[in-house]
């Protein structure tokens, strides 16, 4: 299972409107299992590309940190940092691990404040107008969609693949049951 929980259970806020609490429930998660991704690196895997096209993990950790604060800060419309103070001080793996952490915290009271009108409102994102709602499910799918890319770089460096949602190949524990046969996703 997960190795580290930098965002605990009890620091993550009661929503205003209980419809809401699996957006910081979830938030929190997703926030522990990037910063669990990251700390699997070594400085001297920040530099590593799987191919000249890709991205580097330094320009993916720099790019997650920047990105979100743009979500939070320019489409949700969060109190949040200048874009110049984001990325640390030092571009070392737990600098950046640590930074993740001071960013996401303060955004959670922000969210539990936050009913269903504020949820549902239309607002402008990028070229188009989308509801406060999507535009979270799209930053959480965006940062899969790099943890994901981190993951595989993991593998390309051959050190151990963190449990995301369900066991990897390098982490298990006992009841975990994937699916990887037909009978096993025939159970009722």
């Amino acid at each position: 299972m997960q190795a580290s929980s930098p965002i605990a259970s009890s620091a993550v806020p009661t929503a205003a409107d209980p419809l809401f609490q699996h957006l910081l429930d979830t938030y929190a998660s997703e926030t522990n299992k990037v910063a669990d991704c990251w700390s699997r690196f070594q400085d001297a895997d920040l530099l590593f590309r799987p191919h000249a096209r890709s991205s580097s993990v330094l320009e993916i950790l720099k790019h997650q940190l920047l990105s979100e604060r743009r979500f939070f800060g320019e489409f949700l419309g969060f109190p949040e940092p200048p874009a110049n103070q984001v990325p640390p001080a030092t571009e070392s793996v737990k600098a950046f691990h640590d930074r993740l952490i001071e960013l996401a915290l303060p955004r959670l009271p922000v969210m539990a404040a936050r009913t269903q009108p504020w949820w549902l409102e239309t607002v402008p994102f990028f070229d188009v107008k989308r509801q406060r709602i999507w535009i979270f499910w799209r930053r959480v799918l965006h940062t899969a969609e790099h943890r994901t890319q981190l993951t595989v770089a993991l593998r390309l460096l051959e050190k151990p693949v963190p449990a995301i949602y369900g066991p990897s190949a390098d982490e298990r524990w006992a009841g975990a049951d994937p699916t990887t046969s037909v009978d096993a996703a025939g159970r009722k």
